[in-house]
């Protein structure tokens, strides 16, 4: 049978009587809608598991990923353990350079004998309203004092080497008034700064600055701890 014979054959066919079809017709159409059938089935069937396989696969790459991770912060946690302890022993020894509210005042005659010592005299020494923080709280003093450069720097020295923490901000230098300047030796000059210490807070000032700072969010009128 060659070529023209077989698509003689397939023009005649009749499609409402398959039975009547060759035989090499029928088992070709069995052959062809068989394996039409197994592509189906199998697009049908495997197409999910495919897709679930793949989306299985992802979420293994995202869990090694997390694992990777976890494992890493496991066998840093000693280090990051040591290195927690090293913050609280620095920041216990930095708390301990700030004076509590009882040892405000002696904190506040060491500078004023700093000052004796380095020659100044004082025009002004005020004490400012304290100024809370999280934990501690701001003691402005504004300060005036006159002589000379040196004996200034003296001052400025001598305020670095105390053992609590003490700041001297807003400097300014000048020449005394020139009506007062024949009172005043040679060499003379005004210093006007603000002199900052701080104080640690107690647990009733920091209770009573959460509550103050929660008011406020809240727009509501902060109360004192009892």
């Amino acid at each position: 049978m060659n070529v023209q014979q077989i698509i003689a054959e397939l023009q005649t066919l009749d499609s409402r009587n398959p039975g009547g079809w060759p035989l090499w017709v029928r088992i070709s159409a069995s052959v062809l809608g068989g394996l039409l059938v197994l592509m189906l089935g199998t697009y049908a069937l495997v197409k999910p598991v495919y897709e679930e396989l793949q989306a299985e696969e992802a979420r293994e790459l995202t869990l090694r990923k997390q694992f990777e991770e976890n494992q890493g912060k496991a066998a840093a946690l000693d280090a990051f353990k040591a290195q927690l302890a090293e913050m609280e022993k620095d920041f216990g020894a930095m708390l301990k350079q700030l004076p509590s509210k009882s040892e405000v005042a002696n904190l506040l005659n060491d500078i004023s004998q700093a000052r004796v010592a380095s020659s100044l005299e004082e025009e002004l020494f005020q004490p400012q309203p304290d100024s809370p923080r999280e934990f501690y709280a701001e003691i402005p003093n504004k300060i005036i004092v006159t002589g000379t450069y040196h004996e200034m720097g003296n001052f400025a020295s001598a305020i670095a080497a105390l053992p609590r923490i003490v700041t001297i901000d807003d400097v300014e230098i000048t020449v005394p008034p020139k009506n007062d300047k024949a009172n005043w030796p040679e060499g003379t000059l005004r210093m006007q700064a603000l002199a900052k210490t701080y104080r640690y807070l107690d647990e009733e000032e920091v209770a009573e600055a959460e509550s103050a700072a929660a008011a406020a969010s809240k727009g509501k009128k902060p109360t004192k701890a009892k």
